[in-house]
């Protein structure tokens, strides 16, 4: 049970705090309700450039790193579909230091042109080393557009083509930053040694006088239900073959979500699982074999994907991955199956709030999507699963007219 405090500025910031007494450090994490999908299908990509420019200085502070280092500080942060995440690990006697720099590139960038060409260099190639120049690197490139042909979800957080953040303009940056990174659109969370009150007087302190800013409504259009099977197939420079089939799903606040990622851990998670016994170990088809869900905000995807053997033909291959989804959409998951999941699922939310960094990033999002507090009562969603609903959900999931899949074959196969 994380015990949580809440508090909102005038200005809309939301704040949420866990003290945690056995660490003397405190993490300090401010989560902005900004993403890829956020973004206009000619100019995609600015988020995750965001990312990179925020480390570039404000108007106050040119060096983000230098004072933070100087108090014995660690910071990073990530991109998703649907937001995007700052961090800072500091003792928590430092505290102050990382309230005076996130609230400060909060109020205003250090809108340059030279920082904006060192960030747009760096965002590129990292396009193209993470997308263009590593096997299988493409895979997000070519099945996101195959899956969604109306939902922003169509292309990867790194941006739909790399020609968009070349041709960004400083206008086009300016208007993304205060469109979008204001205090009425952020959670600020702090776990560690730390006072809840203390904390409070410090959020007002350092952010209470930035203003609000008009932050746009959401327009984003819904993907519409896929009604047909869809195929694609490449052939690249790499090593083996490799299958990969995605499946429309619900969104991460939907009743479905703990019954879905339950579903996958039947599939794949662990030695035991069914993928893996049958399709490596007792088969020996492929070489490895995953399913996972994305977990977005809006309606996500479910995938089946894997790497086949030396000789092994992608029908064979592909037949034996829908024969899996076939029994367990025509069979009951037996008590003991889905409670092994179920304990994995249990020990691994036990141990998330043992890092006070994971706590501080999860009550962000939490609260950001309702109330950090439900972070205390997912478990329950999941005990609650029965086999029952695995085998409804399989059966409305696994559909052939559901389905997008990529046949990625290797050239010299």
């Amino acid at each position: 049970m994380i015990e949580i405090y809440k508090h909102q500025l005038a200005n809309g910031l939301k704040i949420v705090v866990h003290p945690d007494i056995t660490t003397p450090l405190v993490a300090v994490n401010l989560l902005y309700d900004v993403g890829a999908r956020d973004e206009a299908p000619d100019k995609t990509g600015f988020a995750h450039l965001f990312e990179h420019l925020m480390f570039g200085g404000s108007v106050n502070v040119p060096s983000y790193d230098e004072p933070l280092q100087r108090v014995g500080g660690e910071n990073n942060a990530w991109t998703s579909n649907d937001f995007t995440n700052y961090y800072v690990t500091l003792p928590a006697a430092n505290i102050e230091t990382a309230f005076w720099l996130e609230s400060d590139r909060m109020l205003e960038l250090n809108f340059t042109d030279k920082n904006l060409e060192v960030q747009r260099k760096v965002v590129i190639e990292e396009f193209k080393q993470r997308y263009l120049n590593q096997p299988y690197g493409d895979i997000p490139l070519l099945t996101r557009p195959m899956a969604y042909k109306q939902h922003p979800y169509q292309w990867p957080t790194i941006g739909k083509d790399i020609s968009h953040i070349e041709n960004a303009t400083m206008d086009d940056v300016k208007n993304f930053f205060y469109r979008h990174y204001a205090p009425n659109n952020a959670v600020l969370s702090v776990s560690g040694n730390v006072q809840p009150d203390s904390v409070f007087k410090l959020a007002e302190k350092w952010f209470g006088d930035i203003p609000r800013r008009d932050v746009p409504v959401r327009n984003i259009p819904a993907e519409l239900p896929q009604q047909e099977a869809r195929f694609l197939q490449v052939k690249r420079d790499v090593p083996a073959h490799l299958l990969n089939i995605h499946f429309h799903i619900g969104a991460r606040r939907d009743d479905d979500f703990c019954i879905n990622d339950l579903l996958s851990d039947i599939l794949s998670n662990g030695p035991s699982s069914r993928l893996i016994q049958s399709l490596i170990k007792d088969k020996q088809l492929f070489s490895d074999v995953n399913a996972y869900i994305s977990g977005d905000m809006d309606p996500g995807l479910f995938a089946v994907t894997g790497r086949l053997m030396p000789g092994i033909k992608m029908k064979d291959a592909e037949d034996a991955v829908w024969n899996e989804l076939h029994s367990i959409t025509n069979t009951l998951v037996d008590d003991r199956e889905l409670q092994k999941v179920k304990n994995k699922i249990e020990s691994n939310l036990v141990f998330a709030e043992i890092s006070f960094l994971n706590k501080a990033m999860n009550m962000a999002q939490y609260e950001l999507m309702g109330d950090a507090e439900n972070i205390n009562r997912e478990i329950e969603h999941y005990r609650a699963v029965t086999a029952e609903q695995i085998q409804a959900t399989a059966g409305s999931v696994f559909r052939k007219e559901n389905s997008s899949t990529l046949h990625y074959l290797a050239e010299k196969g």
